[in-house]
């Protein structure tokens, strides 16, 4: 058995040839064969079905649960090279469809979307033998996005999150958007039932973690970007940079040694490359780490993508 692995790279530069790289532009499905099954849970807020891939985890030992969530324009169908790991490891495993594509208002973090995750995780432990101690959440680029959320908001004690390459801020991303003439500019205003033209700023807040309450928790949030995304990838990492001070703040950071600084950021933004030479994420250049109670920011060389083997070691090991 075998899930297909999306290797179709947007441009970067290269990185001992980009091996072990899923960059996330591709949003075709993925393949699902036994023993993952298509499941269905109703929505407790307006009856809709949403659909999921799940696996349980076989023995009557309590195992671990882990949630991926899909990209900005995919769906539960999208492949994830994650899924078989989980099999392979024996791990409860669900890839939930919480409204789909970012483009319509019931999508796009909003409280049917967020609790449709909720409810996903809900599913998984009851049908699968699963300890609710160690649940792990990974997403990429939307599905980032979508993992900022459930950190913000979710009912559930998660053991760690992985945001890879998210977006924070849905009023800077459609401005970022406009300028590169993305069409997500224009799924931003259907989500927040915008103008054709016009954004709804206060509604694209209220879809944007950065500008939610923090929340007092023991979950480890992780989160991942890639220094050229934003030049050739199509999220700025100001998203994840403004999103870490945010939340280090919110947690009581006041040193800078646990702040990204101004000089800091300008560096990044101006030269794109590490600030120290010589450290690294895996094979690939540290740029940037920042930790501070239980969250963490790592800046790589790379660019708009997940580096597979960092997210299976921080999520399987």
């Amino acid at each position: 058995m075998a899930c297909s692995v999306s290797k179709h790279k947007v441009m970067s530069k290269s990185v001992n040839g980009n091996e072990g790289v899923i960059a996330y532009d591709d949003t075709r499905p993925g393949h699902w064969p036994e023993p993952f099954r298509l499941v269905e849970t109703i929505s407790s807020l307006d009856g809709v079905v949403q659909k999921s891939w799940f696996y349980g985890a076989e023995g009557d030992e309590l195992r671990p649960l882990l949630v991926s969530l899909h990209t900005w324009s995919g769906d539960f169908n999208q492949k994830d090279t994650l899924a078989k790991m989980a099999v392979d490891h024996n791990w409860n495993y669900i890839h939930p469809d919480f409204r789909g594509p970012n483009w319509s208002a019931e999508a796009c973090c909003s409280l049917l979307a967020l609790e449709d995750i909720d409810e996903a995780i809900d599913f998984a432990i009851s049908q699968g033998n699963v300890d609710p101690a160690r649940i792990f959440v990974n997403g990429v680029s939307g599905g980032g996005y979508a993992a900022l959320a459930v950190y913000m908001r979710s009912r559930h004690p998660i053991r760690k999150i992985l945001a890879w390459v998210p977006i924070s801020d849905l009023t800077a991303w459609y401005e970022q958007s406009v300028v590169r003439g993305a069409n997500y500019a224009n799924h931003i205003l259907q989500c927040t039932n915008s103008g054709s033209d016009s954004l709804d700023v206060e509604e694209a807040r209220r879809r944007s973690p950065l500008f939610w309450e923090t929340p007092r928790r023991d979950t480890r949030l992780m989160i991942y970007a890639g220094v050229y995304d934003g030049i050739q990838g199509s999220v700025p990492i100001t998203h994840t940079l403004n999103f870490y001070n945010k939340v280090a703040r919110d947690l009581g950071a006041f040193a800078s040694s646990s702040l990204v600084s101004p000089e800091e950021k300008v560096w990044l933004l101006e030269h794109r490359k590490p600030i120290q030479p010589g450290l690294w994420v895996g094979d690939r250049g540290l740029c940037l780490r920042k930790k501070y109670k239980t969250i963490e920011m790592v800046i790589f060389e790379g660019n708009h993508e997940m580096i597979v083997e960092e997210a299976a070691n921080n999520i399987f090991n």
